[in-house]
């Protein structure tokens, strides 16, 4: 926290390109005064004309879009608005709490994780900012570095939903990084089972929660093969309406601490993604994922 706050809060990379991350959820108060400036604006739209401008297959997507019935106005709802703090509260502004990064865009997609198809047309449509932003040369699109699923289907296997898994390949060789959560209770997920935990990508970061002895709390997943680290999430504090605040936990909780973490690397100065992201954003992805994984403290 503090430490890495004194090298960068965030916002752009030392290119200067305004760092998005994805964020596929329930729903989201986005009015919540906090997030001013820090939710991302789709340029490529015109708001409230009716017509996909950008020519996605969304109307009117101009921060992000609701799955469920194709708008830019967002289901709401209180556990994708804790997600949406914990990244990215804007940071040293007087009000209420500062996420990860203090500046950052986020792009949310509500209505994704009630069914697996919805969480696949969320995973492309982050995607696709991301695409053409390379293929532009950074001309367009968005450049979207992380997704955020803190959501999951308990006892499933990638042979289940091969789809959903391989889609992080997808995200990774275009420079994206996916963190997702595992389960909420005291589970081998190796043994028993977990989506998003199980699918094994290179470009897939899997959290659970530990509290602030750093220690995993009981009632959380965990894994050799399926869970990378943890990430603290008992204890938090986040928005959870357009303007309340309070208690939020669980793997949910931990994960956005770790994309937020993502995202905040590509804001840091000297460590040569900069040079690294445009040319080889694939390369760029596997690096970030090593570098955290290659920062933990690791537990006996």
């Amino acid at each position: 926290g503090p430490e890495a706050w004194e090298i960068t809060t965030g916002g752009l990379s030392p290119l200067g390109h305004q760092i998005v991350v994805g964020i596929i959820d329930n729903g989201f108060y986005v009015n919540n005064a906090d997030f001013n400036g820090n939710l991302y604006v789709n340029t490529g739209e015109i708001p409230d004309n009716g017509i996909d401008d950008d020519a996605n297959g969304y109307i009117d997507d101009v921060s992000g879009v609701n799955i469920g019935n194709g708008s830019g106005i967002h289901a709401e709802a209180t556990h994708g608005t804790g997600v949406l703090g914990i990244i990215g509260a804007k940071g040293n502004n007087a009000y209420a709490i500062s996420g990860v990064n203090w500046n950052v865009k986020m792009l949310p997609v509500s209505n994704a994780v009630s069914r697996v198809s919805d969480l696949i047309k969320g995973y492309e449509y982050v995607k696709e900012f991301r695409r053409k932003f390379n293929e532009s040369g950074g001309t367009k699109g968005a450049f979207v570095v992380a997704t955020n699923l803190s959501a999951g289907i308990s006892k499933s296997w990638p042979s289940d939903q091969p789809i959903w898994c391989n889609m992080y390949d997808t995200l990774g060789k275009y420079g994206i990084v996916s963190v997702g959560a595992t389960a909420n209770q005291d589970v081998n997920v190796d043994a028993e089972g977990d989506l998003p935990s199980t699918c094994e990508s290179e470009f897939l970061i899997v959290v659970t929660n530990t509290n602030s002895s750093d220690e995993k709390v009981i009632n959380a997943g965990y894994g050799s093969k399926s869970v990378d680290l943890g990430a603290p999430g008992d204890g938090s504090t986040s928005a959870q309406t357009a303007s309340d605040f309070g208690a939020f936990g669980g793997t949910s909780c931990a994960t956005p601490h770790v994309t937020g973490a993502v995202a905040l690397l590509y804001s840091a100065p000297n460590i040569g993604l900069q040079d690294f992201y445009m040319q080889y954003p694939e390369e760029a992805a596997r690096s970030v994922k090593k570098a955290i994984l290659n920062n933990v403290d690791k537990l006996n």
